[in-house]
Parts: C-alpha cells; structure tokens; sequence
C-alpha cells in the first residue's frame, strides 16, 4: 500500500517528460503483482526483466476484464465499475480502490481542456448508463455536476425539462454530455438553438437507434442544434483517464497515452495516419493494469492527437460503438 501512496503522488504531479519513466517503472512493479498481467506475460515468454522501452511493453487484452479480477495486491475496493451493453452481454469490471483519485484526475482533466468546473453549468442527458448504475461515466459526472454550479444536474429522459434549462440559460456556459442516441432524440424532436452550450458525446447507440458515423452523427447534431463544434470524451471501464476531441481529433490526459497497433499483429505498431488498434498506457491504473489493449480501432497523427475509428467486427457492443469510418 506504501507503493499505491508513493506512485498516486508522482501521478498527481507528473512531469510530462517522465511519462516514460514511470509506465517503465509501474509495468515491472505489476508484471511481478498482478497475478493475471503476470500469467499473462509469462504465457508470452516474455522477461519482465528485459523490458526498457514502453513500446515493448505487452499490453493486456481489455477481454480480460471480463472474466478475471485484474488487481495488484490485496485491498478492499471502494466501488466496482461496470461496462455498459445490450442485453446478453457481459460486462466488464474495474475493482476501484480510491475513487477520489480517480475524480480528482478525472477533474483536472476536464480543466485542462474547458476550464475550472465551478465555470460551467453541467447538465448530463445519460440515460442507459443512469439505469445501469454503476458506471464509471456517471461517478465521473456526478463529481462533475458537484463542483459545477447549482443549475447543474442529470436528466433521465426529460428532454422537455432539459431543452427549458437550456434555453433559459442563455447567459450562462453550459456542458451538456449525452450519449449518442440520447443527443439524436434531443436534436429530432426539440431542434432549438444551442450555440451556447458546449456538447460531449459520450458513447454510441446502445442498441437503441441504427449506428451510423461519428462524422454523421455531428452533422446532424450541427445542423439541428445550431452548434459550430461537437466534442467527445473517450474512456471506458478498463481505464481511470480519459481523452477529449473537438470534431474528433483526440488529446489524451497528461496520465494517458495512445499507441496504434497492427490490427493482425498486436505486437506491432503501425505508423502515423494509418488504421490499427488502440493500446493505452493510463498511469492512473496503479491498483489495476496500466496496459490495455482496446478493441477499437483508430489512427493517430504526429503531434500525439488520435481518432477513434470504430471497433473490431467481433467485438461486443459497446458504449463507444459507431460504424468502422476509415
């Protein structure tokens, strides 16, 4: 546990040119206390020991959070997240240890991208994931609409109430996240003008609406809402950080960073510009895995932004689903 206090406070102050250096240091401690990432390196035959560069890293396949406990140590969890799907499906689980280190990154996040909190009001239109419960996104927003303004607040399926909130709040800076289908409800059947209010997508059609493109999906949203630009925020489950986009080019957090891989060979990366699957490293993964490999696709570009493409055709649906955009 003095190695969790120890590493949470080099991860709240990092220093972005060490980035390196502590994924390097947190994937030999948990090659040797993960007892799942070990079994898996080992089934690798690979030497922890040998490894000096995060590029060599294995990352672990995000399918493992499904039917394993993915922990370093022994410790009492705080909260258990859990993934979102259709009916059938099976979810993912992340074992959270300390949830306030995971909203007080998850905060200095959204402010590095929009601003201090306490600017904004933060409306949220999530309604699968309120149902569910015990999603990562809805802890992560709550912390959110506590440190907002007291306008702020969910709205199940309320659209009514919401668009009068909106509307009435002209004067004031406005957050509204939404899942996908949720948004497309929003812009069909109360097409208002919200040029005011800054837009983040969250997720995809839950089951709920056919899928289509991210770049049709903010066309639409555009057109009907009278917005200039459509944000996105990219997490999941399986990770503690989150990326933003603006019209869907990414930027990770300072914890987080964004390997393409090839798509037939997940050892490999590919270069820039080019379609492969999405590695993380999330530092703030200390009491879980640090190293994911994701099973959507993407590409990224030379100054470190990357878009989200899509998922592999076997892949579950998942909260993050679009049709493959290439």
């Amino acid at each position: 546990m003095d190695y969790f206090k120890s590493f949470k406070h080099e991860v709240l102050h990092l220093i972005p040119s060490d980035f390196d250096d502590l994924a390097l240091k947190l994937f030999k401690y948990q090659a040797q206390n993960n007892p799942v990432y070990a079994g898996y390196i080992k089934n690798l035959k690979r030497d922890y020991r040998k490894i000096k560069a995060i590029k060599d890293i294995p990352f672990l396949p995000v399918e493992f959070f499904k039917t394993q406990k993915i922990t370093c140590g022994a410790w009492e969890q705080q909260m258990v997240f859990e993934s979102s799907g259709t009916n059938g499906y099976v979810p993912a689980r992340h074992y959270i240890q300390d949830v306030t280190f995971y909203n007080t990154l998850a905060g200095r996040t959204f402010t590095s991208f929009f601003g201090p909190l306490n600017a904004y009001t933060i409306l949220a239109l999530l309604p699968s994931y309120m149902e569910k419960g015990n999603s990562s996104l809805i802890n992560m927003v709550s912390y959110f609409i506590a440190n907002a303004k007291l306008e702020s607040g969910f709205y199940l399926k309320n659209l009514e109430e919401l668009v009068r909130k909106i509307t009435d709040a002209r004067d004031k800076k406005i957050v509204l996240f939404g899942v996908a289908y949720a948004l497309l409800d929003l812009a069909e059947y109360f097409p208002v003008d919200m040029h005011h209010v800054t837009i983040v997508e969250t997720g995809g059609m839950k089951g709920k609406r056919k899928e289509i493109t991210r770049q049709e999906l903010y066309a639409i949203l555009k057109e009907k809402l009278k917005v200039k630009d459509i944000y996105s925020e990219y997490g999941m489950t399986e990770l503690l950080s989150q990326a933003y986009a603006k019209n869907g080019i990414f930027n990770a957090s300072a914890t987080m960073k964004v390997f393409i891989r090839e798509p037939n060979d997940p050892f490999s990366y590919v270069v820039h510009g080019k379609t492969g699957g999405i590695n993380v490293i999330d530092l703030a993964n200390i009491h879980s895995c640090a190293f994911v490999e994701t099973k959507d696709l993407g590409k990224s570009h030379e100054d470190g932004s990357f878009e989200v493409l899509g998922r592999f055709d076997y892949s579950d649906i998942r909260g993050c689903n679009f049709l493959l955009n290439l």
